[in-house]
């Protein structure tokens, strides 16, 4: 509903919000909503549901695939109502693997990248803080409960609720690197792949502001097919602010530097680093299987006929 609402400061104070304060704004509070839902339905799913009593027992947490659906359309819709929300005024990347990619191949300016990012974590370093102000009774109740003594503990920590915020490899890893960082890799490459050909206008464009919506559905689809690997954060922001969260709340070495004994170590730098290069890695490959082609024939402004290769060429009879 389109209403004239007034500014709720004075306009001739607004004049530095309307350029990048403005969209390191935006991007704060857009992130700030994403991780807010994100990890806000994994503390559902991990804590708060169990603790209640919906569940069999108090630790009782992932017995079927349903457990996982929940966590995969959780973050679906964190992204929509993040990209929604902030969509307007900074394009709502919300991901620093985006702002990256959105530099190397799509003219962002190259000097709002680190605004970007900073902005970004700090809004998903906010939002955990508020999972973590909401949830922390159940979290707590959660980790009390836990008495298998072959679960490790920090603090009274377990690495069950921290993966509430941030991720870690699956144990078929054995702890080994190459696993996991070429799943980050190859599940933001589809995220970013999949972004350009949803806002690209020469290809099937999203119509009617649908866009963060489609968008969601990629999350969820990444979600549902390479989401077990290693959590998909294909987010370096996304899995970054809340480790710095639960290093700070308590989780200690399961957040930095990412181990737990005989599983696996060093893990921080895998959801920052594997992102940023997939996501650089998907819209190369975008442009070069798709994009590049849609401009070569939005130049020649023909399309070549069924069957055909190439356009038509005239020929002057005589």
């Amino acid at each position: 509903m389109a209403v004239e609402i007034p500014p709720l400061i004075k306009t001739s104070r607004l004049s530095r919000r309307g350029g990048l304060l403005g969209e390191c704004m935006a991007e704060f509070l857009g992130t700030f909503v994403l991780i807010s839902f994100g990890c806000g339905v994994v503390a559902m799913a991990v804590a708060a549901l169990p603790g209640s009593g919906r569940a069999a027992t108090p630790t009782t947490i992932f017995l079927a695939a349903g457990d996982w659906l929940l966590i995969t359309f959780g973050w679906a819709f964190a992204v929509v109502f993040g990209v929604y929300v902030a969509g307007g005024v900074s394009g709502a990347h919300i991901n620093p693997a985006v702002t990256l990619a959105m530099a190397v191949r799509r003219g962002f300016s190259w000097a709002k990248v680190l605004p970007y990012w900073f902005s970004q974590l700090a809004g998903a370093f906010a939002g955990a803080a508020l999972v973590y102000l909401v949830y922390h009774n159940a979290i707590t109740a959660f980790d009390n409960a836990v008495t298998d003594p072959k679960v490790e503990k920090i603090d009274g920590h377990t690495n069950i609720t921290f993966s509430i915020f941030a991720t870690f490899p699956a144990a078929y890893f054995h702890g080994g690197v190459w696993g996991p960082l070429i799943d980050q890799i190859v599940g933001t490459a589809f995220l970013l792949m999949l972004i350009a050909a949803i806002v690209d206008l020469r290809n099937q464009a999203v119509k009617a502001n649908l866009g963060p919506l489609i968008v969601g559905f990629v999350v969820a689809a990444i979600g549902m097919s390479f989401g077990a690997n290693a959590g998909y954060a294909i987010n370096p922001a996304r899995d970054f602010g809340p480790r710095l969260l639960t290093y700070a709340a308590g989780w200690q070495s399961f957040a930095f530097p990412g181990s737990v004994t005989g599983a696996y170590s060093d893990y921080w730098w895998i959801p920052i680093v594997g992102p940023l290069i997939g996501g650089v890695i998907g819209i190369l490959i975008y442009d070069l299987f798709i994009g590049d082609v849609l401009l070569v024939r939005s130049e020649l402004h023909e399309l070549p006929e069924p069957g055909r290769t190439r356009g038509t060429e005239e020929v002057d009879e005589e």
